[in-house]
């Protein structure tokens, strides 16, 4: 049967085909495409007992076509009574209306159509096989139809009926199969240079420079800054990496079979431009010629402002005495830990920020917020902050731990004449101009440049090896030493962490560009991480990415918390947004690893990976990652938890009243308690 916009039309609304089944071709004819997948919309109305297949190429929402075209409302009266519509096609146990989508898919060759349902829908067991069944009778049976299980709830409906009646495919194995998943959108122009290993790009004469980009199975964190980035293994957009290039705001994709392409077109080692878009089924190379005569021979001059650190003498102070504005005394991470600490015994008139904020054509989500909090859904704004109040003193915690100011960091460096020298040396040639960037106008660096490079490193490393060898004076060593006993008494094993002024930044990231120290005991030990953490700050790429930026030597300030170290037996990061989907204001993105957080932000291993929605609440796995093992379900529900209560902190931590600035946040959980490590901005390239 071949479809006009007339017939399409017919179809839509009438498509209960006589005597024929939906094909690919008439699929075709009426999909529209996201994430690579092209998709058609689909209702039962099983009052009237008609499948209707929706013309979806121009996105029209299921709830749209069953008020306008079925029951003949106008937009106005729909956008008046959303919420009771939603409730009524999404939850209803009575519903008269089934809502799905098809989506078309092609594993190793062979086409199949899965068939899901929102994921906020609480369909029965019941009700998702009859859904399936129905939909399944009007499809050409040379097609094969799997059931995606749209949330936690459903897949463990699903577990319950023989895959021989229904056989389905879950989201992350879908995930898992996907050839290209679009990381930030951008687009670069510069030199491709394709490693089939780490190995193979440990073992490469030549540099990164900052107009290549970089090809190859995942890209180790300690990377020069880039143009643009393509993964070929799937990876988390959480991991260090991935949040500097989006920080950066460069392309950077997921194509596994990029190699392979790459080679057969010739491009490798070649200018090209790449493009990555944020609902593509695919990146976008082609050859283009390279820089030309002239043209920056650097990264585009990004200045990005930091506050002075604020060296004037300062005790070594308990994290728990710690606010959001200490963080020209302490650094970003250590300020906002004490702040943290502050909210979960005192509580914040901003927990419900993120839930008032008008989202059209609804006045706000507080009523979707009381559900998540077990109210009533006209709960007052009192009862609301009472109930966000009691969930998060609850469930979360702060480990106990103190901090090192930056004035403690400028006595110790004060304190050795020879340190003082080797910082004025650093300082002198940053400000000459050294910056270890290229300068050819090809793609290689000049011999010149190249000195200048080796000049750099040298000068980090010699002035980094001096800090971790230069004993602290009595007086420093005794303050730390008292401040220990007094604050961290009894704890078995202390991770010392790195706070700078210099990170969490507009336009500066520094995900994992300095050190912390984990599993330390005794005071010595102590001693020497701190040292090691000052250290970081002087590593040759951090000095070289700060450079970029434009944030000079003398402007970054080093403090240090030594925390209490927590057993889990579960940990992770998550962000309070879904990085995968901008306009996604629902989801929150959480990876975990049952063994420490350290494997998510760093890409050791493929974490798990969920969207928990913290409106409707509910979760579903993205991806099992490399342990091929889920949560259990205590464990998924405590998530859940979590997710939500990074809502509240979100709006907590908002600059502004918009409160859409989202948050990262590193966690642990033992038993029924959530421990949170570290919060700090999630800078997306659109923000």
């Amino acid at each position: 049967m071949r479809l006009t916009r007339s017939d399409r039309n017919e179809a839509t609304t009438r498509p209960r085909l006589t005597g024929e089944k939906l094909t690919t071709r008439e699929f075709r004819g009426l999909a529209g495409t996201v994430g690579g997948y092209p998709y058609v919309k689909i209702v039962l109305d099983r009052t009237e007992s008609v499948l209707h297949f929706i013309d979806s190429a121009d996105g029209t929402l299921h709830v749209r076509y069953i008020a306008c075209e079925i029951l003949g409302m106008s937009i106005d009266e729909l956008a008046r009574g959303l919420d009771s519509f939603n409730d009524d096609v999404y939850r209803n146990p009575d519903r008269r209306f089934c809502l799905g989508t098809l989506a078309l898919h092609d594993r190793r060759g062979s086409a199949f159509l899965s068939l899901e349902t929102v994921d906020v829908d609480t369909m029965s067991q019941d009700m998702l096989r009859a859904f399936y069944h129905r939909v399944r009778a009007h499809i050409d049976p040379a097609l094969p139809l799997l059931l995606k299980p749209a949330n936690h709830r459903q897949e463990a409906y699903v577990a319950g009926i023989p895959e021989s009646e229904i056989p389905r495919v879950l989201s992350h194995e879908l995930y898992s199969t996907a050839s290209f998943v679009p990381l930030n959108a951008g687009e670069a122009h510069g030199r491709l240079r394709v490693f089939r290993s780490e190995a193979e790009y440990r073992a490469d004469p030549e540099p990164l420079e900052w107009h290549d980009i970089v090809v190859m199975p995942r890209v180790p964190e300690d990377v020069p800054r880039v143009s643009g980035i393509i993964h070929t293994e799937h990876t988390t957009p959480l991991s260090h990496i991935n949040v500097m290039a989006a920080g950066w705001r460069i392309p950077n994709a997921v194509g596994i079979d990029a190699v392979d392409r790459i080679e057969r077109a010739g491009l490798a080692g070649r200018w090209v431009h790449y493009r990555v878009d944020a609902d593509g089924s695919d990146l976008h190379l082609e050859a283009a010629p390279p820089r030309t005569e002239g043209a920056a021979p650097t990264p585009p001059a990004e200045r990005v402002t930091v506050d002075r650190p604020d060296r004037t003498p300062t005790p070594v102070t308990a994290l728990s005495d710690l606010r959001a504005g200490d963080h020209v005394r302490f650094g970003t991470k250590a300020a906002n830990l004490g702040e943290l600490t502050h909210l979960l015994q005192q509580g914040s008139p901003r927990w419900l920020g993120f839930y008032r904020v008008p989202r059209p054509p609804r006045a706000d989500l507080l009523r979707y917020l009381a559900r998540q909090l077990g109210l009533p859904e006209h709960a007052d704004e009192a009862e609301l902050d009472a109930a966000a109040q009691r969930l998060v003193k609850e469930h979360a915690h702060v480990p106990r731990g103190i901090v090192l100011p930056f004035s403690l960091q400028q006595r110790f460096l004060d304190s050795s004449a020879e340190l003082r020298e080797a910082l004025d040396r650093l300082d002198s040639a940053l400000l000459n101009g050294t910056s270890g960037t290229s300068t050819g106008t090809a793609g290689t660096g000049t011999g010149a440049d190249a000195a200048a490079a080796a000049q750099l490193e040298e000068l980090c490393r010699a002035a980094q090896q001096l800090i971790r060898a230069t004993p602290l004076p009595d007086p420093i060593r005794t303050e730390i030493d008292r401040a220990l006993d007094r604050h961290l008494y009894g704890a078995p094993l202390v991770v010392v962490r790195s706070s700078s002024n210099a990170e969490d930044l507009p336009g500066f990231s520094a995900a994992g560009l300095y050190e912390s120290v984990a599993n330390v005991s005794g005071p010595d030990a102590v001693l020497a991480a701190v040292r090691e953490v000052w250290a970081s700050l002087l590593s040759p790429r951090a000095v070289l990415l700060r450079q970029q930026a434009g944030i000079p030597l003398d402007h970054c300030g080093m403090g240090v918390i030594v925390q209490e170290q927590v057993g889990a037996a579960v940990g992770g990061v998550l962000v309070t947004c879904n990085p995968l989907s901008p306009q996604d204001f629902r989801d929150v993105y959480v990876n975990i690893s049952p063994r420490s957080v350290t494997e998510v932000v760093t890409g050791q291993g493929a974490p798990l990976q969920y969207l928990c929605n913290t409106m409707e609440g509910g979760s579903r796995t993205v991806s099992l990652g490399t342990d091929g093992t889920d949560l259990d379900p205590a464990t998924k529900d405590l998530v859940g938890r979590l997710a939500l209560i990074s809502r509240l902190l979100q709006s907590h931590f908002s600059p502004d009243e918009s409160y859409a600035d989202p948050v990262d946040i590193e966690w642990a959980i033992e038993g029924d308690r959530i421990d949170l490590l570290q919060l700090r901005p999630f800078r997306t390239a659109a923000r």
